[in-house]
């Protein structure tokens, strides 16, 4: 196959023997290859025609053809982008914001693009086609339209780096800040997603070649970005294939506009202009015919054909034999542009492929014979090859897909200078101080003894910066035997690892290094940081803690990375140990003795935010966790695990003041970056809050689904912490559905001694509401003996008041308060949750108190009786405020068994009944689809049906009514 671009878009052209891709930009005349399989050999009949067009008739508009990647050593696909917010390389990035121009000679489409603009309803504008059927085109001058009649746009151009929540929205942010000039470069991930959903004005968000998107969380997240756009907003999506956005919910609600291929087509009208403004007028109205005709109004065959009819003696025999798909014609048409290029120019293109920026005094360097800055501004004036770079002078790139046919030509026609080219490109940018793209090239070129002498000089710099994916990268490149020659590099090289893959891979280098063991003080201190380091990921604080103790005597050791890491390790250590005034003064110290470390400042934020939370001050903690996650942090992928870590924290308390969307926002941004080290604390707490929310929802599929995830990882990680505490809280979703068995079941599973022994060891501010002693006695009070199970809470609250987890206190109250109403004293009950909710009142507790289901939204209605009846003195009023708010968030609340019982609207059918006994049981939609033998969807309509009948508000209140009117056991 050959893939063409026409209009700025890409077309498909069958041929035999391999695959090639073509771009051809109907705007500038460019005729480019990308990175597909087979390079053109000199066989081909096309390999020199097009390039001798050079200049072509139409001048190029300014910023015309900003397309693909953005190749500068700061966002090299080799690495992810240091961060969504990165000031690096903005300028480069900004391209990627460029939509094509709309020129005089691109055929106007005015009905799609009417379409598009009156579109207001639809939140999400599709138009799909294969490449090459101008979906760009339309776009542009729909958005052009759009823009006349006052309405706000932002452009972003997708490329496959875009598979990554942080590199996208780095784009989305950068789009969102040309809405908003006054807060450019000033947003966080979160930010970003408010500032489209909270704009004032309508907007629409054009993002092309949606194709290149597959990764499932970045699709999640643009789901959510549709599902929050304000009124009359949308977003313009141009893709090849059907995108995973939920089409069919957005279709059924009327919110999706569909353009396809068949819509794109050129009519016959418009091929009519089309060869008009590309200087045709002689040929026969009955040629256009056939050529449209055979071209079945594809825009990129129309293209191809008036390139070559410009040139060619007889048109009417040329549409004769012309094809839209004929390999002949695609072939000489794809592969005829560097060949026609004259032979400085050919050597030139090649030489300079290697380079990701191009200037003059870089290229003159690769190409002496040449005048590089003329050659460079003729080929910018040409407009075939090369992009100008904005806000740079001087500056360019070429596209992407055709730097690498150039360099698959380079590769073939000169191999034996590549490696040369390489070198002395890594020698003009150490020279320049940029030893960034110098240790590329070095590499690159196969110098890996100079890559590593570069590596030596200024690894330390790239790891103060906290750029350990740059590093990590770099050393997978060089064969270990070599980096295990410098020993400090290999301890670098773990540094990067245990931030990019992983504790365990780390230590695995380690121990092959033989660096263990190393007689080098520098190495030996950074191996003992680094060992301590891995111990606390991996949840061993007691063997970290007690390998802290005997190097600490020894800072400062002049070693600013591990240095740091060490002080940032004990505090950790010591708030998890219990020593919460240590781990304040470290805290301290880190701050001061590293105050230009955005990494210390925001790991300190944590530390004393957590120290907050399990503290009880809710309040305190959310404000620490918001600076923690808030700031545009420079500094590499360091920062961004850091700040996923504050982001679930962050997203901890957001739960617990019921922000579910806020919450989910927070973790589909911040989930991914989560996963990179694994780390168990954060697993768990990613999932049960996500796992809490679908259940409060009514969506126990999914909360069931999310455990099941944490589950299995914590079977593929060997992390048994992690497989008891989904079943722990897999044994609570089943509780407050009302089965008994299947809970004590799940709680019996969770029972790992080893795990809870650990636990109630170390102070981890997951465990502070969940660990198997308080879900054994809120299981006890459920099923059996209340009173018996009032007293042990009160034991229990004192020990956690006494230990300074006022968090933790503040939950068994609640407990205590529900098993005091379970054994029949109401009024002790009703006036102990009125103490808790005045605390918690003063710190917004929302779930702490509503995850103990109905039987505690009936106390918060006792309570809200003696506090506003009639009966009683109206309180503070801001009291009153949080009890309606609570009531709301229950919905309806049963009455209490000492009150008049629920009424049924409308007899149950035998059908529902065995429905809800299977609600009960704690099957899934699915499952009792297939015990039934009925679809999912009748079984929705069981459930709506038993929710009307029985006026319950979720599952689990409709099993509670139907037990307490005995219609089942």
């Amino acid at each position: 196959m050959i893939h063409g671009w026409i209009g700025h878009e890409r077309q498909s052209y069958p041929r035999s023997g391999g695959r090639k891709r073509l771009w051809c930009d109907v705007q500038r005349n460019i005729v480019v290859f990308d990175e597909s399989a087979e390079p053109p050999g000199e066989h081909c009949p096309i390999a020199a025609r097009y390039n001798h067009y050079a200049p072509w008739p139409c001048s190029p508009p300014p910023g015309a053809c900003q397309r693909g990647h953005n190749y500068d050593y700061e966002t090299s696909p080799m690495r992810p982008s240091p961060g969504p917010f990165a000031t690096n390389s903005a300028a480069n990035f900004a391209a990627k914001l460029e939509q094509p121009p709309v020129t005089p000679d691109q055929v106007a489409r005015p009905a799609l693009s009417s379409l598009i603009c009156n579109a207001s309803i639809a939140k999400l504008v599709l138009l799909r086609a294969p490449a090459g059927f101008g979906k760009t085109t339309v776009m542009n001058q729909a958005r052009a339209c759009l823009e006349q009649s006052g309405i706000e746009t932002a452009w972003l151009t997708l490329d496959q780096q875009d598979n990554s929540p942080e590199r996208l929205l780095r784009g989305l942010s950068m789009a969102a800040a040309n809405l908003w000039p006054d807060r450019r470069g000033a947003t966080t991930p979160l930010e970003t997603i408010e500032m489209l959903a909270s704009h004032p004005s309508p907007l629409v968000l054009f993002l092309d070649e949606f194709e290149v998107i597959h990764d499932p969380d970045v699709l999640k997240l643009l789901r959510e970005i549709i599902d929050r756009l304000p009124r009359r907003s949308q977003i313009v999506v141009g893709s090849r294939s059907v995108p995973n956005l939920g089409l069919g919910r957005l279709r059924a609600r009327g919110q999706l506009l569909e353009i396809d291929a068949e819509q794109l087509r050129f009519t016959l009208d418009e091929t009519r202009e089309f060869i008009k403004q590309h200087r045709l007028d002689s040929l026969p109205a009955e040629d256009v015919l056939r050529l449209h005709a055979k071209t079945e109004g594809w825009v990129t065959a129309l293209w191809l054909a008036s390139i070559t009819l410009a040139q060619h003696g007889d048109e009417g025999k040329f549409i004769e034999h012309f094809s839209g798909s004929s390999q002949a014609v695609a072939d000489f048409l794809a592969e005829d542009v560097l060949s026609r290029q004259a032979p400085e120019v050919r050597q030139f293109l090649l030489r300079t492929s290697i380079l990701k920026q191009l200037n003059p005094a870089l290229c003159q360097s690769l190409c002496p014979a040449h005048n590089s800055a003329e050659m460079l501004e003729h080929l910018a004036s040409t407009s075939l090859f090369l992009t100008p770079i904005p806000g740079e002078q001087h500056a360019y790139r070429y596209h992407h897909l055709f730097a690498d046919y150039l360099r698959s030509q380079l590769a073939l026609e000169l191999p034996n200078e590549v490696a040369r080219l390489h070198l002395t490109a890594s020698g003009w940018y150490e020279s320049h101080g940029r030893p960034g793209p110098a240790i590329d090239h070095a590499i690159d070129g196969g110098d890996h003894p100079y890559a590593l002498s570069l590596l030596s000089q200024h690894a330390p710099d790239f790891l103060k910066q906290g750029r350990l994916r740059l590093l990590a990268r770099w050393f997978s490149q060089v064969p270990e035997h070599l980096v295990a020659e410098h020993p400090l590099l290999l301890v670098t090289w773990a540094w990067a690892i245990c931030f990019t893959r992983g504790p365990r891979d780390a230590w695995e280098l380690l121990k092959r290094s033989g660096c263990l063991h190393s007689g080098d003080e520098t190495v030996a201190f950074n191996v003992k940081v680094l060992s301590i380091f891995l111990l606390t990921m991996t949840d061993r604080f007691d063997e970290a803690f007690a390998a802290c103790k005997e190097i600490v005597p020894s800072l400062p050791t002049g070693l600013p990375f591990a240095d740091s890491v060490l002080i940032n390790c004990m505090s950790h250590l010591a708030a998890t140990l219990g020593d919460q005034e240590e781990s304040q003064r470290l805290t301290a110290l880190t701050r001061s003795a590293y105050p230009d470390s955005a990494f210390n400042r925001m790991y300190s934020d944590c530390l004393e935010g957590v120290l907050d939370l399990q503290q009880g001050r809710l309040r305190h903690a959310m404000a620490r966790f918001r600076m923690a996650v808030g700031p545009d942090q420079p500094g590499g992928a360091t920062h961004s695990n850091v700040n996923a870590w504050a982001a679930v924290l962050l997203a901890d308390t957001m739960y617990e003041t019921n922000q579910f969307d806020q919450t989910e926002h927070l973790l589909n941004i911040h989930l991914p970056l989560a996963r990179d080290l694994g780390l168990p604390e954060r697993l768990i707490s990613c999932h049960l809050i996500l796992a809490r929310i679908a259940f409060c929802r009514g969506d126990i599929d999914q909360a069931f689904q999310h455990l099941i995830q944490l589950e299995y990882i914590g079977q593929n990680r060997q992390l048994p912490r992690l497989i008891a505490t989904a079943r722990l809280e897999r044994s609570r979703l089943l509780l407050l559905q009302g089965n008994s068995l299947g809970s004590r079941v799940e709680l019996e599973r969770a029972n790992d001694q080893a795990v809870w022994t650990w636990v109630r060891k170390h102070r981890q501010v997951v465990h502070d509401l969940d660990y198997i002693e308080l879900a054994q006695m809120r299981w006890e009070m459920t099923f059996g003996d209340a009173a018996a199970v009032a007293r042990r809470l009160l034991d229990a609250f004192r020990e956690a008041r006494q230990r300074g987890l006022g968090r933790r206190a503040f939950k068994l109250e609640v407990l205590r308060a529900l098993a005091t109403a379970k054994s029949g004293d109401l009024g002790t009950a009703t006036t102990l949750m009125s103490k808790i909710l005045l605390l918690a009142c003063q710190e917004g507790y929302v779930r702490l108190i509503l995850d103990e289901g109905t039987a505690a939204a009936q106390l918060i209605q006792r309570v809200y009786a003696t506090v506003s009846g009639s009966d009683g003195p109206r309180r503070d009023p801001i009291f009153v405020d949080y009890l309606q708010r609570l009531l709301k968030i229950c919905g309806p609340v049963e009455a209490d068994e000492d009150a008049s019982g629920p009424q049924i609207v409308e007899a149950l059918s035998r059908k529902e009944v065995r429905v809800l006994q299977l609600v009960a049981e704690g099957y899934s939609n699915s499952a009792m689809a297939e015990k039934l033998f009925v679809s999912d969807s009748t079984i929705r309509t069981h459930l709506r049906n038993i929710s009307a009948k029985l006026q319950a508000q979720n599952r689990t209140q409709a099993v509670a009514i139907a037990r307490r009117l005995k219609l089942m056991p």
